[in-house]
């Protein structure tokens, strides 16, 4: 029982680190995708639940710690949100599409320029928000 046990969770762990990102790029400043895209989710009526300055503490501990600037740019975030309706169904379709959720978009430089994206998700019952993270990119992209 352990064994196998084991041998799923290499599997899932393997699995997990093989997903695609979609990224977009945004005509403008980090700091105004962030704004688009926090305008595209509120939008669409699903409530943030957390934002990341993910940027933000790159750059401290790269201060701290003698790492360097953040390789994402300092206004670099994580905006995490669910739908509770395309999310359920997910979850009820495959439990295990708990670990999915809540949903994360990000922004940040990449390049030189400012990207907006997201993870992609094989599992085909994902599919509904895989199409929902395009939605909400594709959108805020267009501010």
């Amino acid at each position: 029982m352990l064994r196998s046990t084991l041998a799923a969770l290499a599997v899932t762990a393997t699995a997990a680190t093989a997903q695609e990102v979609a990224i977009e790029t945004y005509d403008g400043s980090v700091a105004d995708a962030a704004f688009a895209v926090e305008n595209a989710i509120t939008g669409m009526g699903l409530r943030i639940v957390f934002t990341g300055n993910v940027g933000e503490m790159l750059e401290e501990t790269g201060e701290q710690f003698g790492l360097g600037p953040s390789p994402v740019g300092p206004d670099a975030k994580t905006f995490m949100f669910c739908s509770m309706t395309a999310g359920r169904d997910a979850i009820v379709a495959d439990p295990a599409n708990l670990a999915n959720c809540p949903l994360s978009i990000f922004v940040a430089e990449i390049d030189g320029g400012a990207v907006i994206g997201h993870r992609v998700y094989a599992e085909e019952t994902m599919a509904p928000l895989n199409d929902l993270l395009d939605e909400i990119v594709t959108e805020a992209a267009a501010w």
